[in-house]
């Protein structure tokens, strides 16, 4: 048995409830995991938001898709990216649907070592912004000597692509509030502030021009300053603004592609963290009964970083 958080209707944060849900033995293959720390990300709001439509034949939905926790029991020969899974591994859980629980049955594809470096809380919160960072900078070829736009740089998500570029050999510009110009500073990102005059700023501090822009708020602002800047387009790759993707001709991230291209690199990801190339910072904690208020307090105005759940 195990305490899940699901959605049961369509609404906001209000349709999450707590159930309690049968947890069969792990098949061969499968392992299960106890949960000590679950990360929060847009997506999980947004699955029961509507904005995705209101299939009613899909609810209740379960949520979350990464936590961190210790392996209790095996099904089988269980095989992850780090080799045979043992019953009292450490480990994170990355792509696999309902992690919103105190316990996880996942497919051993979806679980991967944890770094001893990482605390529980941050593994939990790492391969969704790392995953999807690492996929923008692969989808627009970042390398040494490029000079690279970040747009939302001290986001969850942008801040993770402004330090791997860095660690690429890149230079970095990034947009962001002055609040969090220090913070991006100390990662060795030049701060730029949005609003009126952006282009105009950007040009002041990449005077030879922008290599590659990703784009991590799907602002028209954006979108429209990135196009002007860079020669090819095809450098220019978004997480959110789909339609002017489609209308504009620029890259976006999210297909089954980047999904397979992310699960391959978690493992190198995970120990990019652990050896602190880059760094995921926890905002905030909540307990898992507490999930439509993180969820509330997201789509707010919040503190830097990411939200997790404790079981």
């Amino acid at each position: 048995m195990t305490r899940a958080a699901v959605a049961t209707s369509y609404g906001g944060p209000e349709v999450i409830e707590i159930v309690d849900r049968d947890l069969p033995e792990p098949s061969d293959g499968e392992v299960l995991v106890e949960v000590r720390a679950i990360g929060v990300n847009p997506f999980d709001y947004k699955s029961y938001s509507g904005s995705f439509g209101t299939d009613a034949t899909k609810l209740p939905i379960a949520l979350g898709s990464e936590a961190s926790g210790i392996v209790v029991a095996v099904g089988g020969a269980a095989v992850g990216s780090g080799g045979p899974i043992a019953v009292g591994d450490e480990v994170v859980v990355s792509g696999k649907n309902g992690t919103y629980a105190d316990g996880i049955l996942a497919p051993a594809r979806f679980v991967f070592p944890k770094p001893a470096a990482l605390d529980w809380n941050v593994a939990a919160g790492v391969l969704a912004v790392a995953g999807t960072a690492y996929d923008t900078l692969e989808s627009v070829g970042v390398t040494s000597g490029d000079t690279v736009l970040v747009h939302g740089a001290a986001g969850g998500v942008g801040s993770v692509v402004a330090q791997l570029a860095l660690d690429r050999g890149a230079t970095v510009i990034g947009t962001a509030r002055q609040q969090n110009h220090d913070a991006l500073r100390a990662f060795g990102v030049e701060p730029v502030e949005y609003g009126d005059g952006l282009i105009d700023r950007v040009r002041a501090a990449a005077p030879h021009g922008v290599d590659a822009a990703i784009d991590t708020v799907g602002t028209d602002e954006a979108v429209d300053v990135s196009l002007e800047l860079l020669t090819d387009r095809s450098r220019l790759v978004s997480t959110a603004a789909f339609d002017r993707a489609s209308k504009d001709g620029f890259l976006t991230v999210g297909g089954p592609e980047s999904m397979e291209r992310r699960r391959l690199a978690s493992p190198v990801l995970l120990e990019q963290a652990g050896a602190g190339v880059f760094e995921v910072t926890v905002a905030k904690t909540f307990p898992l009964a507490d999930a439509g208020k993180a969820h509330a307090e997201l789509q707010s105005s919040h503190p830097r970083g990411k939200f997790v759940l404790i079981p």
